[in-house]
């Protein structure tokens, strides 16, 4: 985002939907500069860390969790969805004064191409910052972050320890770029993974790089993402919730100022697009006979 110009089983049903606000938890590589924003703090909800190695090899684990994030990026890849995005501004009596808000339906065409359908999208009433392209491109993928066998070669992945999620047993690895390429976003932060099933269910950071440059700055706020197993196998993300305080100083005739930023992104009514594909997960194939859409079970209070 850019001021005045560019903003440029159902197992997760019983973990408490903690109302936190996203923070940057001090996992950044370097990358960024630390005074372009103010996290937020992250609330109380989590376990205590286990530091100690867990006794499966970390690198495996990796391995191993690299893959099944592969399986579940095929399987959604034959999914439908709607996601609701909402970004709004915060004023200094905490009351909205202004705000983004689009639906779109991630569906396939009739040739049976991947596409966005806008379903509501109302004029936007953002006054001090506007949306940018990095924006867009956080909402479509960076924020329903996923850790693919092939992605996961452009980060460094470091094991922290292990942490109850609610009741869910988690490994905890901190995530960051290996190197900035021009025009792609990565994820600088932390990821919960489920020590059973290997996937990701928590996601805390923030999508870098940004741009600090004078009078053209493109800042954005910490978020953390949450995920349910929607399908009985795979973790699918359902909310989504970005906080923070930016930092612009200004220029080009513009003047520093600080805003306060709030994003929340909703994804909900999954459904398998019908389809000859088939979904393979531990050798199996899980391919539902008869596709149903299936509500995450307890939703997050706004």
């Amino acid at each position: 985002m850019a001021t005045r110009g560019r903003y440029h089983k159902m197992k997760f049903g019983r973990l408490r939907w903690l109302f936190l606000t996203a923070c940057a938890l001090s996992l950044a590589a370097g990358a960024q500069d630390k005074d372009s924003f103010t996290p937020m703090p992250l609330d109380s909800g989590f376990g205590r860390m286990d530091l100690s190695q867990p006794t499966t090899p970390p690198e495996q684990i990796i391995k191993e969790f690299a893959a099944k994030e592969t399986e579940f990026q095929e399987a959604l890849n034959h999914y439908t969805y709607r996601r609701t995005a909402k970004v709004q501004t915060i004023d200094d009596d905490n009351k909205v004064d202004g705000e983004y808000y689009e639906v779109d339906d991630v569906i396939f065409d009739p040739s049976g191409k991947r596409t966005e359908k806008v379903v509501f999208a109302p004029g936007s009433t953002l006054q001090r910052v506007m949306m940018s392209p990095s924006d867009f491109q956080d909402i479509q993928h960076g924020y329903p972050f996923v850790l693919t066998a092939q992605d996961i070669t452009a980060y460094d992945v470091k094991y922290v320890g292990k942490q109850k999620v609610d009741e869910v047993d988690c490994f905890v690895f901190d995530v960051a770029p290996k190197q900035i390429e021009k025009g792609k976003r990565y994820l600088d932060g932390r990821i919960w993974v489920d020590a059973q099933d290997l996937q990701i269910v928590v996601t805390n950071g923030r999508m870098v790089p940004d741009d600090t440059r004078r009078g053209k700055e493109d800042l954005h706020p910490p978020f953390m993402t949450w995920r349910a197993q929607v399908d009985g196998h795979y973790w699918f993300p359902v909310y989504t919730k970005g906080e923070g305080v930016l930092h612009f100083a200004g220029g080009s005739g513009y003047m520093a100022q600080d805003v306060h930023i709030r994003d929340i992104i909703k994804y909900s009514d999954y459904k398998r697009f019908g389809s000859t594909s088939k979904i393979i997960y531990e050798g199996q194939d899980i391919t539902p006979q008869s596709p149903k859409s299936q509500q995450p079970g307890q939703k997050p209070q706004k």
